[in-house]
């Protein structure tokens, strides 16, 4: 005799986790986009870049490839006949002594450039607490850095001329025998080095702020229910929360002093021993019609940035900061 399966539903085997998966995929199948639409999908976030990506090729790359030809050639800028000179101009370039002893005028900006950053840490650390009016100080601070290089470099011109504001004020406190603040050599790139931290302050400043700004708050009140005083505070919980954003500030600097340009081109020039690599590049190319050289110079200084971004990365590694 035949025997009966019992129909009661406790007895029924449901659908193992192949057959669900099998019936999820068959779903999953039914619900695929045409090919032209996956398509459209794949290529979509490219057509948002293609604009942006196409001015980056068109105003850097390609000018920088023209750089990197140019410096091969004679080119007078004017010449359509563009005749190639392989590496005399890098000969020329390392073998003139013009062209370095501009690289020592650098050396006042470098060293400017640590005086700024220190000036920024310490008012971005000091308004990043409670202090009073301290949004007005902020402001005072970063509102230089939104000027106008021209402007700023007349403004500074009448400071340090014979008897203008600098000297006036200076008189005021009995000291009448200043110096020639631009016309002494010994002390015309000290001046204009000056006049970049002034300028310049205000981005490492908001830099530094936003970094500290950054760091938890709760870690503030544990150190001082701790006993720690703000020295301690700065030690411990900020200079090693923007570790990273002091690291920037000096591949900035590197950069800024090696590329210093149009304060002291508008303020003198480039007289007195003031003039700076840049200068002196664009006087090579646009005075003396010498643009295949220029741009010798040019990739230079490029290539010495780079190297000490390099440099600097490897020294002082960019380690992941974690305060928690």
């Amino acid at each position: 005799m035949s025997t009966v399966t019992p129909t009661d539903p406790r007895h029924v085997k449901t659908d193992s986790p192949d057959a669900s998966s099998s019936s999820r995929t068959l779903t999953t199948r039914k619900r695929t986009l045409p090919v032209g639409q996956r398509v459209l999908r794949r290529i979509q976030p490219w057509m948002y870049l293609a604009v942006p990506l196409l001015l980056l090729v068109v105003f850097t790359y390609v000018p920088v490839g023209n750089m990197i030809w140019y410096s091969f050639t004679s080119w007078d800028g004017l010449d359509p006949v563009k005749e190639f000179v392989g590496l005399d101009n890098y000969v020329k370039a390392f073998t003139d002594p013009r062209y370095w002893q501009v690289f020592a005028v650098s050396l006042y900006y470098f060293a400017a450039s640590f005086v700024q950053m220190a000036l920024a840490l310490y008012f971005a650390t000091l308004l990043s607490f409670r202090t009073r009016f301290r949004n007005f100080f902020k402001g005072v601070i970063f509102f230089p850095y939104l000027l106008n290089g021209v402007a700023i470099g007349f403004v500074f011109l009448y400071l340090y001329q014979p008897g203008g504001t600098l000297d006036s004020v200076l008189a005021v406190f009995g000291i009448v025998d200043t110096p020639f603040w631009l016309g002494d050599p010994d002390v015309a790139n000290i001046s204009l080095a000056a006049t970049s931290v002034w300028r310049y302050m205000g981005l490492n400043f908001v830099l530094f702020l936003g970094a500290i700004q950054s760091i938890p708050g709760e870690l503030y009140e544990a150190a001082e229910l701790d006993g720690a005083n703000r020295w301690q505070q700065f030690r411990y919980i900020i200079a090693p929360g923007i570790k990273r954003i002091i690291g920037l500030s000096f591949i900035l600097a590197i950069a800024g002093s090696l590329s210093v340009f149009e304060i002291p081109y508008i303020m003198t020039g480039g007289a007195n021993g003031t003039s700076t690599f840049v200068i002196q590049t664009v006087q090579t190319a646009f005075v003396f019609r010498g643009v295949g050289l220029a741009s010798a110079l040019a990739v230079i200084l490029l290539v010495i940035v780079l190297l000490t971004t390099w440099l600097q990365r490897r020294i002082v590694p960019d380690e992941k900061v974690t305060l928690s």
